[in-house]
């Protein structure tokens, strides 16, 4: 590994103990990662259990925590019954990354543990990611993005260190499925997760299923650019 891995392992090895905001997408799965080589069993995983989640993610989760003997605390979080989330405007990721990380701060403080981080990376600073003022608001820290570790950068760390997620398609939550002023609402959510399942089963392995009412839209399959099929199966 080189300079710019061992400012990370520096960096997080500075807190005496960490909670890892943990999607087990390709990002946070390699800062748990980092952070459990630098810390140990002082690295303790935070997934939310939300129907935002993509389906078989908390699983993914839970095993990749289990795999590196790393504790792991699942809390719900509930940020369908914010009207502000629902309504779903174009600031929604800020209501979402609010509840997932005031649940996180409580049990932070309830563990005695000061310091909450995240897998935001530098490439995430260029996106509209409203998420980033509530991580701000909350005081959760960016490793990655202070040791400037760009996605590419991840990925070729994540293969070097035999993670299975380094060459994971990104997923984001369920809830950019739904254009802007969509209201979004637990049985839309699991509409599309059945419908993401379902393309899975065949082998499509990355697309997105947008809501479009009746209908759904399945983009970016490798096969058939745009494909729309009914919601109600």
């Amino acid at each position: 590994m080189d300079t710019k891995f061992q400012r990370l392992t520096q960096l997080l090895g500075e807190s005496e103990r960490l909670l890892v905001a943990f999607s087990a997408g390709v990002d946070s799965t390699f800062l748990l990662k980092a952070a459990h080589m630098a810390i140990g069993a002082r690295a303790i995983a935070l997934p939310a259990a939300s129907p935002t989640v993509p389906p078989g993610e908390l699983d993914a989760a839970k095993n990749f925590a289990d795999s590196l003997g790393c504790r792991h605390i699942v809390l719900d979080s509930h940020e369908l019954t914010n009207p502000s989330f629902s309504q779903n405007p174009v600031n929604r990721c800020f209501f979402c990354k609010d509840e997932l990380y005031r649940i996180s701060r409580a049990e932070a403080d309830k563990l005695g543990i000061e310091t909450i981080v995240d897998g935001t990376n530098l490439d995430d600073l260029k996106d509209h990611r409203p998420g980033l003022k509530a991580a701000d608001e909350w005081g959760v820290r960016h490793p990655l993005v202070e040791t400037e570790m760009t996605k590419e950068d991840i990925r070729r760390y994540s293969r070097e260190l035999n993670l299975p997620t380094w060459d994971k398609p990104s997923s984001p939550c369920l809830s950019s499925r739904f254009a802007y002023g969509t209201e979004i609402n637990l049985e839309r959510f699991k509409k599309v997760g059945a419908c993401e399942v379902f393309m899975k089963e065949r082998r499509f392995r990355e697309f997105r299923v947008r809501y479009h009412g009746d209908l759904a839209r399945i983009e970016k399959c490798h096969r058939t650019r745009l494909t729309a099929c009914s919601t109600n199966r």
